[in-house]
């Protein structure tokens, strides 16, 4: 069985991204990339209109030619949608040199990261993703979770308390072990804050 991945959730704004293959998913990758605030490139011989006109209006780079590895050169991510497994091999085997992760577009093989399907609300994002293996199933999990997370409005007003908690945790050294029951209570059970001791666990609030 595969090692599981390390999940992560990459800050891209302003930072170059290669994405090589401009056809209909390439476009709703680069869609994606600048919601992110990411500075796109992009690489094929020919493309969508719509890459064309944001080409065209500068909102992204393309070069109409094939991939080569200079390419890569100062990009912090590549994305591979070529269609082509011999030119995402290449494509991968040029970044792996650089150590740059590639995601590589329905296949894995030659990809080192992988793409999620996500779930964007009330400024939280949750992902999930089968390692490339089974992205049906990852698409079938994030609708079934659409259905039981709680609404925009809901997630935002949790997000907004609990940064403000957070401030208050750090300015009173409350220890990692006591802050998750203390949102639990304010969140869900709706409790003002507890003036006694709050029984210590092992369950740790997650890095940022």
């Amino acid at each position: 069985m595969k090692r599981p991945l390390y999940p992560l959730f990459l800050d891209l704004q302003d930072r170059p991204v290669l994405v090589v293959g401009a056809g209909p998913i390439s476009t709703h990758k680069i869609q994606v990339l600048l919601a992110a605030g990411a500075t796109v490139t992009v690489v094929a011989p020919e493309s969508t209109d719509w890459i064309k006109r944001n080409a065209e209006h500068g909102t992204i780079r393309w070069h109409p030619r094939p991939f080569a590895a200079s390419d890569l050169d100062g990009v912090y991510f590549v994305i591979a949608a070529t269609g082509n497994h011999l030119v995402n091999a290449e494509i991968s085997k040029a970044a792996t040199e650089r150590r740059l992760f590639v995601n590589a577009v329905d296949d894995p093989s030659t990809a080192t990261a992988y793409a999620s399907a996500q779930i964007v609300r009330g400024g939280v994002t949750v992902a999930v993703s089968s390692g490339g293996r089974a992205p049906a199933v990852s698409r079938l999990l994030r609708e079934l979770l659409e259905q039981v997370l709680p609404s925009d409005e809901t997630l935002a007003a949790w997000v907004e308390q609990a940064a403000s908690l957070r401030t208050q945790w750090q300015n009173e050294n409350t220890p990692l072990s006591e802050r998750y029951r203390d949102l639990l209570r304010r969140l869900l059970l709706r409790e003002p804050l507890a003036q006694t001791a709050i029984p210590s666990g092992d369950t740790q609030e997650p890095a940022a």
